[in-house]
């Protein structure tokens, strides 16, 4: 809308130009209008009174030629209507008390402002008179003087811009209202090719333009959907590239789960024998060096068995959740009762589902369940929250896609958040992008909101 306003507005000031340059040339163009007028009233008079000249010559033949004037019945009515208005014409040589004979220039104008008067005749000068000789054949049959009338001029001047400037006005705002018109149909396409790049910025690459009739509008959506087709194309690249990095990823924690189990487990369980052993065989003894081995043997049973609760819980986090297995919503549950059974000095966390959850498992379930246990465990250790809501919902239809939502009070700074370079966002990000999904973090009423959107299709 912006481009068609300063094409309109460019347009007008186009206008604007040609009606002042119109003006310009109207008003030169009534200047030498009234010197064409002059020149033919003293042409066209000139020639009636030759002809009457000639008639009286004949009629006269007894009297001599040099002795020969004009008769003074040329100012009729007839002369007048050889005489353009606002002229005046003379006979020369003229008679006693003979006045000039002008063309009628009462109502022929209207009357012009003193500026225009002044200006045209600073600008363009006063009219020169025109005379023309009566007969080209006899000198001393006189001339015609024609000379016009100031006042009545620049009446005429103003009266023929006024006339023009009126029809040019009027040819500049049809001008300006149909070439606007045209200019905005022209570029009507653009708000879809504007619609388009904002879905675009959305995440929906492929948007498809139709044809557009004007050849650059076309070249310019042609190159807008390849645009789409490039962007879809590496966005679904970059998604199978992400989830080939997180199989190879769970491969790579399974076996360094296997390997601690079968190891480190086993060698922590020999530990833990060795030292039931030693302080076994140490308590049938009575000396004060062997009360002294039955304690070293219990410290290490103690560090053995803290070792052994830390790998568990590191077993338990290394593997598959169960909620690839087992469902999306028993598995919350059970989260949920795990973190308030064992924090029972922590906030108060609500679970709140909607919709059918029970066949949502797999890769969605997994993303689902990992991004609720890292939001809880950032929440509890980093933050004072009172509170903790979690809101699952699965919408069907036409987005069918599994909502995440999980805000706390602690007063966090989404903007930190979001730019934190941490393992746990990051991996959780990289899960749901990798789905197709997409994840925001903002400021909630009293903390950190972060919410996901994934689709069920994935």
């Amino acid at each position: 809308m912006r481009l068609v306003l300063q094409l309109v507005g460019r347009l007008l000031v186009v206008v604007i130009l040609c009606l002042g340059a119109a003006t310009v040339w109207a008003t030169i163009d009534a200047h030498r209008s009234v010197d064409r007028a002059t020149a033919a009233s003293a042409e066209r008079v000139s020639v009636a009174l030759e002809a009457l000249y000639w008639r009286e010559l004949l009629l006269r033949s007894s009297r001599m030629r040099e002795q020969l004037l004009p008769t003074p019945q040329w100012r009729t009515i007839e002369t007048m209507g050889l005489i353009s208005p606002g002229i005046c014409v003379q006979i020369e040589p003229a008679g006693a008390f003979e006045r000039p004979l002008c063309g009628q220039s009462k109502g022929i104008g209207q009357v012009p402002p003193r500026w225009f008067a002044a200006s045209v005749h600073t600008l363009l000068g006063s009219h020169a008179p025109v005379i023309r000789p009566i007969s080209a054949r006899a000198a001393n049959a006189g001339s015609v003087s024609a000379t016009p009338d100031p006042n009545a001029a620049i009446a005429l001047a103003w009266q023929h811009i006024l006339d023009n400037i009126h029809l040019a006005l009027l040819m500049a705002v049809a001008i300006a209202l149909f070439a606007s018109l045209a200019i905005a149909h022209t570029l009507a396409p653009a708000q879809q090719i504007v619609a388009a790049l904002q879905r675009m910025a959305r995440g929906q690459y492929r948007t498809p333009l139709p044809r557009f009739r004007s050849i650059d509008l076309a070249m310019i959506g042609q190159a807008v959907g390849e645009l789409g087709d490039r962007l879809a194309q590496a966005m679904e690249e970059r998604a199978a590239l992400t989830r080939r990095l997180l199989e190879i990823r769970n491969d790579e924690r399974r076996v360094l789960a296997r390997e601690l189990h079968d190891e480190f487990g086993q060698n922590l369980a020999a530990i833990l024998a060795f030292a039931n052993t030693i302080e076994v065989a140490s308590a049938q003894a009575q000396d004060q060096s062997r009360c002294e081995v039955a304690q070293d043997a219990r410290m290490i049973s103690q560090a053995t068995h803290r070792i052994m609760a830390c790998l568990r819980d590191t077993l338990k986090r290394l593997r598959h959740p169960p909620a690839e297995e087992l469902g999306l919503e028993a598995c919350l549950v059970d989260l949920v009762d795990s973190w308030r059974s064992g924090n029972a000095t922590q906030p108060m966390i609500q679970l709140d589902l909607k919709g059918d959850l029970a066949d949502v498992r797999g890769a969605v379930a997994a993303t689902a369940y990992r991004m609720v246990q890292e939001c809880l465990t950032n929440s509890l250790r980093h933050s004072s929250a009172r509170g903790i809501v979690l809101r699952i919902e699965r919408r069907t239809g036409a987005e069918n896609a599994l909502l995440v939502h999980v805000e706390d009070d602690g007063g966090g700074d989404a903007a930190k958040v979001a730019a934190s370079t941490g393992f746990g966002l990051t991996g959780i990000r990289e899960r749901v992008t990798a789905l197709g999904g997409s994840l925001s973090i903002a400021d909630a009423n009293r903390g950190v909101s972060v919410a996901a959107t994934i689709p069920l299709a994935a």
